[in-house]
């Protein structure tokens, strides 16, 4: 046998080859007990004592060079350098399965509120999570005097007094009024911050959608058909709405919805306090002020404005008592939704 041949074509094969099968087949084909080189070693003997010598050393370097060559070719198969289709996969093997994201609770909510409303003409505005005092406090008829404008009830910037985390999504209903001429229908989802303390039903960092609607004659009969549908289309038609006379320095008159409780159907239980109701948001006509500041003709044009917390609705819709899960990273919370 020809050592150089042999070399050559072991090469040639090792370098085809495309599984671990079929490196320990050639493993066993040149370096088995039965294999090339044992054949090649057993043929020493036969040998004349001045051929021996030599014809050793080249068995033996035969042997080496092969073990190399698959010990290289083993190597690539462990770290996938062998790229091709011919790269060796056990599908006998079990695989890891992958688990399928999905989206938040509390994103699931938001983008249900948001799609009830632009189905019915609403356009979707966002801004930013810091904003001017102007735009969260003056521009919203919110006096300098009102204890919400105190440090400890704001989050205000300490390098830049006049800037804060807005308390409300609010203000880019000032924006939207400045730079937009009526009519205007908009819906604002977003962050917004509180100096709460957290329990569980406060948190300092909670998600609101704010809306309103501006044009000629619009009217307080058009806001509750607007709020009617929307809890209709979030919590079931057999749902009861009842307005409250409230306080909110940006609309006049003012008012907080409730619905019937959805645990006991308004019969009166512990989620609702014996009462029947729950509320779910604020909301009224938008105050002649709110109209000056934003440069828009109180006596031509009139608006409403409504603004909910969007823990609050989630909370109502699944029965969660309490707002910490939303923000816990629990995937046994979160992988029920």
């Amino acid at each position: 046998m020809d050592i150089d041949i042999i070399l050559a074509q072991a090469e040639i094969e090792i370098k085809e080859i495309g599984s671990r099968q079929e490196l320990e087949q050639l493993r066993l084909k040149y370096l088995g007990r039965k294999g090339v080189v044992a054949q090649l070693t057993s043929a020493i003997p036969t040998l004349s004592s001045e051929e021996r010598a030599s014809f050793g050393q080249r068995v033996n370097s035969l042997k080496n060079k092969l073990s190399l060559l698959l010990e290289e070719k083993e190597k690539k198969f462990e770290t996938g350098s062998d790229r091709g289709d011919r790269l060796y996969f056990d599908i006998g093997m079990p695989g890891i399965a992958q688990d399928i994201g999905h989206l938040h609770p509390l994103t699931q909510i938001n983008d249900e509120i948001c799609a009830i409303f632009n189905r019915i003409g609403f356009s979707t505005l966002e801004g930013p999570e810091i904003e001017s005092e102007y735009n969260n406090f003056t521009g919203l008829n919110i006096p300098l005097e009102h204890p919400s404008r105190e440090a400890f009830d704001t989050f205000y910037l300490k390098d830049h007094p006049k800037m804060l985390l807005r308390s409300h999504t609010s203000p880019v209903q000032v924006r939207a009024m400045k730079k937009y001429k009526p009519p205007l229908a908009v819906i604002v989802p977003g962050r917004v911050y509180r100096p709460d303390a957290v329990d569980a039903s406060h948190s300092f960092m909670f998600h609101q959608v704010e809306g309103f609607m501006v044009d000629k004659g619009i009217k307080f009969s058009d806001l509750k058909g607007v709020l009617d549908l929307f809890a209709r289309m979030v919590f079931g038609d057999d749902i009861k709405m009842r307005f409250r006379p409230h306080f909110f320095p940006f609309t006049e008159p003012s008012v907080e919805v409730d619905i019937s409780c959805i645990i006991c159907k308004g019969r009166g239980c512990s989620v609702c306090g014996r009462k029947g109701w729950l509320e779910i948001l604020g909301a009224g006509m938008i105050h002649p002020n709110v109209f000056k500041h934003v440069g828009i003709d109180h006596k031509k044009y009139t608006g409403f404005a409504f603004g909910m917390g969007v823990e609050r609705i989630a909370m109502l819709k699944y029965g969660i008592n309490d707002i910490r899960l939303f923000f816990e990273n629990d995937m046994r919370f979160l992988k029920q939704f």
